[in-house]
């Protein structure tokens, strides 16, 4: 078995610790809840990892560490190029603040370091086009050695300090006296106090992985350390790269693994090291925080930091980490999946001699095209291939690909959020158009949640008038619907109309939209088209307000399963997630490679047809509108002996209709129905049951739909 707690040896874990439920052993359709609860803190910050600067790797406590450096960092971010490559935070780190609060309780800038005050320098990032971090810790002291005081108690006060300073990022460290408080009570506290402080301050958790952040702490922080500290030197980096790269589940747009600041430049590695430094921390979509001294850096330092390649990789939109795909005696093949259909693969090197790495497209979750393009993010190269992926791979060293298929793509068989497909081409009034985000104006990313009259959407496109965004379709869809409006951001102020036109012929119209109106369903039928085309237009109000909502848009492609009664393991299945290892058809989850699982068991009961998954999981099957009923037997795998607490719950278009309640080892199969009438999309999640992931292996046993 694979435990997490493997990931943390020596460190002590914390348990998390639920409610017990009460549940029939049949459950059906009756049981209705809401949609599943925020996945990422709902800040609207860090759509993408966030990248800037931290001090501390080069600086510590020294003297060099004052107001002078850090101006100049933002200077050298705008003069050497780093701005424009998509670094944004100026980080200070420890012994900013005298040791002592003042009368009033107020943090105090170190006058000697910072004569000017933090605004002062806060201000001076700002005009830059930057924005600024700062640092303290959730206890009563700071960690270093000097212990300054940390902000346990303090957190409004603190917090509300802060933004008046114009604060943009806050790292809260794990030092001093917790006062008998948890992980979760100290951090929680301060994220509520930032979300009252008015100003959006990204949140960055510094607990070392001390307590399996990322078992809690995605509506708690944009970011969470999983490690603790890095050194300047291979073993370290390598350690912990491998510590974080089997958390890819746990990552998404808003919520990231963090596994520390990059030591690029500071000396302990070659060159050759810092670029699989580098390449591994952008793959695994990890923050990418500078830590060597700018001043002082070297050319060879500013190239691997500002490979813009490598970079759009990590700032992939899609926000997936990446996976292992295959790893053996210190050859590492890593993937990930980007927003416009395209792949990254890493080939690692682990080894001290040169080696060859190889792999497919298969493997790497591609297919559908009859070659594919090979771009070498590191030497620019470019190649091709009809499905192998190879290369020499230096001692230390990583071969870093991006893998594009050749011709357009239509989107896959089942249902997509359009917000998380690729888009042909986009035109926007200001600013870029978002996905999943409203429209912010400026830079990328800069939207907030998309709201319209009081309704937040986690999924759609932000745009502002007058905005175009097509889709390449192939005639492989049938419909698309979507819930338009004006963003509240906006307030009452702001007129469009919405437009849906299938190859250049108008299917859907909004009417007049303002910022006073509740959205509007508006449902097209694109059988058979190729093009797909969104248009909002101005409706001859102040065009300035015009900030637009695409949400919950759903676009359904491909046939639904065939008509009669089939078993969901004989079906193709349009997304699959799971904890560990593939989800496996008809045998119990294995871990590692497809395959090798066991009979699904399940209380002493065998079942010959099923799925095999281990939480967190998540199956998606398109349904196209043509079933009526799913039913299935789950529950935890004889195999994982007597651990193990799981919940099994069934979406019908992101509305739960099924759910088990908590089910451990020691529970027989029980049985969830549901009616799926009508429905586009049907979600198999399996959860966590508050014990941690071990031993989860979770079984969707004889699960059969019923279609017309």
């Amino acid at each position: 078995m694979r435990r997490l707690t493997s990931v943390l040896s020596g460190l002590s874990c914390s348990a998390l610790i639920t409610a017990s439920l009460v549940v029939p052993a049949v459950v059906t359709a009756a049981v209705v809840g809401a949609a599943p609860a925020a996945l990422a803190l709902d800040n609207g910050l860090a759509r993408t990892p966030p990248m800037g600067f931290n001090n501390w790797n080069s600086t510590h406590c020294r003297a060099d560490f004052n107001e002078t450096m850090v101006k100049g960092i933002a200077d050298i971010f705008v003069g050497k190029g780093l701005k424009d490559a998509g670094y944004q935070y100026v980080n200070i780190d420890d012994c900013w603040a005298l040791p002592q609060r003042n009368a009033q309780g107020n943090l105090v800038p170190d006058p000697v370091r910072f004569p000017n005050g933090i605004k002062a320098v806060a201000d001076y990032v700002h005009a830059k086009g930057l924005k600024f971090g700062l640092y303290t810790s959730a206890g009563t002291k700071t960690c270093d050695t000097l212990g300054f005081p940390g902000g346990i108690g303090h957190e409004q006060q603190d917090a509300a300090l802060f933004a008046s300073w114009g604060v943009d990022y806050l790292k809260y460290d794990n030092c001093g006296d917790h006062l008998g408080q948890s992980a979760q009570q100290r951090y929680t506290a301060m994220r509520d106090a930032l979300a009252s402080s008015g100003r959006p301050i990204l949140f960055s958790i510094c607990e070392w992985g001390a307590n399996q952040p990322w078992n809690w702490a995605q509506s708690v922080g944009n970011s969470w350390r999983t490690t603790g500290d890095i050194s300047d030197n291979w073993a370290s980096m390598l350690d912990i790269m491998k510590r974080n790269r089997d958390l890819a589940p746990y990552a998404r747009p808003g919520a990231w693994n963090d596994p520390d600041m990059l030591e690029v430049g500071n000396g302990g590695m070659t060159d050759t090291e810092y670029r699989t430094h580098f390449s591994t921390w952008a793959i695994m979509a990890a923050p990418l925080l500078i830590g060597t001294d700018l001043r002082t850096a070297s050319q060879a330092t500013f190239d691997i930091l500002k490979n813009t390649d490598v970079i759009a990789v990590n700032q992939d939109p899609l926000g997936r980490q990446a996976t292992v795909v295959k790893s053996d005696n210190g050859l590492t093949v890593l993937a990930k999946t980007l927003s416009n259909g395209d792949r990254a693969v890493a080939l690692v090197n682990e080894t001290s001699s040169a080696k060859t790495i190889a792999t497919t497209v298969t493997e790497a979750g591609m297919g559908g095209a009859s070659a594919y393009s090979l771009k070498d993010l590191w030497s620019k190269a470019v190649t091709s291939t009809t499905g192998a992926i190879s290369a020499s791979v230096p001692g230390h060293g990583t071969v870093m690909l991006r893998v594009t298929p050749s011709g357009l793509i239509p989107p896959p068989t089942g249902l997509s959020q359009l917000g998380d497909l690729p888009w042909t081409s986009a035109s926007n009034g200001w600013g870029p158009a978002e996905r999943n985000l409203s429209n912010g104006e400026q830079a990328a990313g800069d939207g907030r949640t998309l709201t319209i009259q009081n309704v937040p959407y986690a999924k759609g496109l932000g745009v502002h008038a007058g905005s175009e965004i097509t889709y390449h379709l192939g005639g492989k869809c049938r419909a698309v619907t979507v819930a338009v409006g004006v963003d509240d951001e906006v307030g009452a102020n702001g007129s469009v109309v919405f437009q849906i036109f299938r190859d250049g012929v108008k299917i859907a119209d909004s009417g007049r939209m303002t910022g006073a109106d509740a959205a509007r369903r508006l449902n097209a039928d694109v059988t058979g088209g190729t093009t797909l085309r969104l248009v909002v237009t101005d409706a001859g109000d102040d065009i300035r307000y015009d900030h637009a909502d695409w949400t919950d848009a759903r676009l359904s492609c491909g046939d639904g399963p065939p008509a009669g009664t089939t078993q969901l393991s004989d079906l193709p299945w349009s997304s699959a997630v799971n904890g560990w290892g593939p989800v496996e058809r008809d045998r119990s989850n294995g871990e590692q490679a497809a395959g090798d699982g066991r009979t699904l068991t399940v209380g002493g009961v065998t079942f010959a047809k099923g799925l095999g998954v281990h939480a967190a999981g998540e199956i998606e099957y398109f349904l196209g509108g043509e079933c009526s009923s799913v039913q299935a037997k789950v529950g935890l795998d004889d195999e994982v002996g007597t651990v193990g607490a799981v919940v099994f719950q069934l979406y019908l278009d992101g509305v739960k209709v099924a759910d088990s309640g908590l089910m451990t080892v020691n529970d027989p199969a029980r049985t969830l129905t549901a009616n799926l009438t009508g429905g586009l999309g049907l979600r198999l999640v399996v959860t966590d049951g508050g014990n941690g992931v071990d031993y989860d292996h979770a079984d969707w046993a004889d699960p059969k739909i019923t279609c017309t």
